[in-house]
């Protein structure tokens, strides 16, 4: 069935029946105090008793992980059932880290394993960068993070992909997967219109970021913009060498020759992002931002609707306006700093035109062959995946409180840099 998404007249409480009775009985549970602290303590103990684990590893997320935990209780206003998936989330990344560490206490080897030249697709959102992305994930040769591998990277008992129980346990977090799909779909149908979430698909790297509580994640999805300037002030080093490792360990279950990443948190970190993988092939995707601005902070609405009732457009709009802002005039100052730095544009329209010969130039610039099966590939992913697939997304930039005089004024240095025409 497809759903109309629409930036007007959003209302964060207009909610299928079963999401409000689950919300409702989870509203009993909080006023008795017996939903589960978001303390980074009781976080803390509370994973390591469920893996029976206690190293976390070399990353130190503990003020991150404070940060982040005090800015939710203070602003994000987060429903009892919000509250409830959040603490999940936060849980889970600490569950991921101690069965990682664990996992290479193990198998040492795995950190030897070479991450060579990922192809990093880092425009900002809405330009183009999910159909980019699967179009390049569907080549055999390239790695992709999987929907089911983000939600749970490391299996309870990892092997190499060759023994039957690995695939028992990539069955396991398959299911876990599709049934966070399923729950998604029951709690907020329209948000598939503005950006399908499938089990077995592509998605963003950026959630293995998080795993280091350093990342955009939280603010596209919940009101923490305490826990957001610290992210935009901290240094964002120990993310991306964890990132590396989550690699790894994802390469020691299932290895490809290059691995494929995309998120537009990228962008603002250019610099930690070449530090860590210094032969990175990065793709910045360009689209009209008066477009992308609407298009982006429509998405993140209707994603903080699944967490809060108290969702403000206008705020949004002025956060994320501000967010983009910054994102862009970080990634210009990186690519003038960094001269060496290999990087390819392309464009959204162009890659709307004709996406194989978009392709066939990435490859290219990632000195990768373009193989007959390639194009196979590509030619089915297109097909299983047209625009509209879930149903329309309508937006406007007025209903989040900006304008296009804004958009030009903030923004017009960029269109005029990259030469991005107006849609």
């Amino acid at each position: 069935m497809k759903i109309h998404a629409d930036s007007r007249g959003f209302d964060p409480k207009a909610r299928p029946l079963p999401f409000k009775l689950a919300n409702r009985a989870l509203g009993i549970a909080e006023g008795l105090r017996v939903l589960p602290k978001l303390e980074p303590d009781a976080l803390i103990e509370t994973a390591k008793r469920s893996t029976g684990l206690s190293d976390f590893g070399p990353i130190d997320f503990l003020e991150p992980l404070s940060v982040l935990t005090e800015s939710i209780q203070r602003e994000a206003k987060l429903h009892p059932l919000g509250h409830l998936i959040i603490h999940g989330r936060i849980k889970g990344a600490l569950e991921t880290l101690l069965r990682a560490e664990a996992m290479i206490k193990k198998h040492p080897e795995i950190l030897a394993i070479p991450i060579e030249a990922p192809i990093v697709i880092a425009g900002l959102q809405r330009t183009g960068t999910t159909m980019l992305h699967r179009l390049l994930a569907s080549d055999p040769r390239v790695r992709s993070l999987a929907s089911w591998e983000a939600l749970n990277p490391v299996p309870p008992e990892p092997r190499r992909r060759s023994r039957r129980a690995n695939h028992d346990a990539d069955d396991a977090r398959l299911r876990t997967a599709k049934l966070a799909e399923f729950g998604l779909r029951v709690m907020a149908p329209e948000f598939f219109a503005i950006h399908p979430v499938e089990a077995d698909a592509p998605e963003e790297d950026v959630i293995l970021l998080d795993l280091a509580f350093r990342s955009t994640a939280p603010e596209a999805t919940m009101h923490v913009p305490s826990y957001a300037h610290f992210v935009e002030s901290d240094d964002p080093l120990p993310a991306y060498e964890n990132l590396k490792r989550m690699m790894q360990i994802l390469s020691f279950q299932n290895p490809r020759p290059r691995w494929v990443l995309k998120t537009p948190h990228h962008l603002e970190f250019l610099d930690a992002l070449t530090t860590v993988f210094p032969d990175a092939k990065i793709i910045q995707t360009h689209r009209d931002p008066r477009k992308t601005t609407a298009s982006f902070a429509s998405m993140v609405a209707h994603g903080r609707a699944v967490f809060s009732d108290e969702v403000d457009p206008h705020q949004v709009g002025r956060h994320w306006g501000r967010k983009i802002r910054r994102m862009v005039e970080r990634g210009m100052e990186s690519r003038e700093k960094n001269r060496k730095m290999q990087i390819l544009d392309v464009s959204y329209y162009d890659l709307l035109r004709d996406p194989i010969a978009e392709v066939k130039r990435i490859f290219e610039f990632a000195d990768l062959s373009f193989e007959p099966a390639t194009e196979a590939a590509l030619k089915r992913t297109r097909k299983r995946n047209p625009q509209g697939k879930y149903g329309k997304h309508a937006y406007r930039l007025e209903d989040f409180g900006l304008d296009e005089a804004w958009i030009e004024e903030n923004l017009g240095h960029y269109r005029a840099r990259f030469d991005i025409p107006f849609e």
